[in-house]
């Protein structure tokens, strides 16, 4: 098949960590790379933030990356990036007239809304996968949510139009259905891990004298509970946390959100204890991951969470809130310990329970690595969204021979 990706602000080449690039970079690159190995065709088409940026780059993995002008040619907030979709799907028909694929994949809600438009134009069959949901975001942060106030209808609009809707977790079926989309053109099919990067090793390194080492991973992004983290730190002496993400290493002292949760730090009296090392690269990560006794994942919400994944693939425990697809990944008691979301105190009093049981931790490592490899492996996320592809073909070929017939 010639697949079309679209992932507005999510590029498949951007450095990962920032306030906007993270588990959709990976997941489009990932999936459009498996997908490749399986001898189709990608192209994943992105908003150009660089005048200078080549019109079209091939990836190792023998990608294609196409940038779309679409908006003024320099980094643009997510979520002030609506007004240029109308541009975005100008410039995908424009593509597409002269060289149509067979499908259209969009990646988050404005992606969807340009594809839909473009692809209007080849008539060519729609899938969507939306990654976060502005229903969710809205109910969680409130006033705080500073997406487009048009979004919540736009995303509906869209999960009523497309041919299929693939979702990455089963809470994401329920929060579908109410707005609306058929659940007969819904298939979940999972985000993936990389197992040949993120992987366990042996011997682990030893510890030696560090204190027991907990690790933060994540777009340093309110929602994303590093937060409670750092506050569940007051009742965790003899413990150290890493708080990977957000800016370069050189530019951490600028940053506000750095500074913020540094100063509830010294209000929790965890000077010293708490680290912020900026982001690393996606090579560098299994190592750090590999470094840590327990990984927090605590978002208030969650679509999917990719971190929590490359952690069980690399046989590190999890303590993560009961929420969003992270209720698929994890198994309770078995790769993990669910906590209630926003309690410090409940992430604090789970993570001890992990560190006092040493064998109990490494048996949850372990069940973790082979859950990660049953299921979440890239190839097997790639069949699975091939059967989608293919399924929705079929309809179309269908409908458009009861058309002809018609005629």
């Amino acid at each position: 098949m010639r697949i079309a990706m679209v992932s507005e602000h999510a590029s498949p080449l951007a450095c990962l960590g920032g306030v906007d690039a993270g588990g959709q970079n990976v997941h489009v690159a990932a999936l459009s790379a498996a997908l490749v190995a399986r001898g189709h065709e990608v192209v994943v088409y992105t908003r150009a933030d660089q005048s200078a940026l080549p019109r079209r780059v091939r990836m190792a993995s023998g990608v294609q990356v196409e940038h779309v002008h679409a908006g003024p040619p320099r980094e643009v907030p997510k979520d002030e990036l609506l007004p240029y979709m109308d541009a975005f799907a100008v410039q995908l028909a424009r593509r597409w007239r002269l060289d149509p694929p067979d499908v259209v994949h969009g990646h988050f809600w404005m992606s969807g809304l340009a594809a839909i438009k473009a692809a209007g134009v080849t008539a060519t069959p729609v899938l969507q996968t939306f990654h976060a949901l502005g229903t969710v975001k809205r109910r969680w942060q409130g006033a705080g949510d500073t997406s487009p106030t048009a979004r919540i209808g736009l995303e509906r609009r869209v999960a009523c139009s497309v041919d299929r809707i693939i979702a990455t977790c089963t809470d994401e079926v329920a929060e579908l259905s109410a707005m609306g989309a058929a659940e007969g053109r819904i298939d979940v099919v999972p985000c993936g891990v990389d197992l040949d990067l993120f992987k366990t090793v042996d011997p682990q390194p030893p510890r030696g004298d560090r204190p027991a080492r907990l690790l933060v991973v994540g777009r340093l992004v309110e929602r994303k509970g590093i937060e409670d983290a750092v506050r569940a730190m007051a009742y965790l002496p003899d413990t150290e946390l890493v708080v990977v993400g957000g800016p370069s290493p050189h530019e951490l002292a600028g940053d506000p959100e750095i500074a913020r949760l540094a100063a509830i730090a010294r209000e929790c009296g965890t000077v010293g204890r708490v680290t912020f090392t900026g982001r690393v690269t996606h090579d560098e990560l299994p190592a750090v991951i590999r470094g840590a006794d327990v990984l927090l994942a605590v978002p208030w919400y969650e679509p999917f969470g990719i971190v929590p994944l490359e952690a069980m693939a690399c046989g590190v425990p999890v303590v993560a809130t009961a929420v969003g697809g992270l209720l698929d990944t994890i198994v309770a008691g078995v790769t993990g310990v669910f906590v209630e979301p926003r309690n410090p105190a409940a992430i604090a009093a789970a993570t001890q329970g992990l560190l006092a049981d040493e064998r109990g931790r490494a048996a949850m490592g372990a069940a973790g690595r082979k859950r990660a490899q049953s299921r979440y492996g890239w190839d097997w996320v790639a069949r699975k969204t091939e059967e989608s592809y293919l399924s929705v073909l079929a309809e179309h070929r269908d409908a458009v021979r009861t058309a002809e017939a018609i005629r």
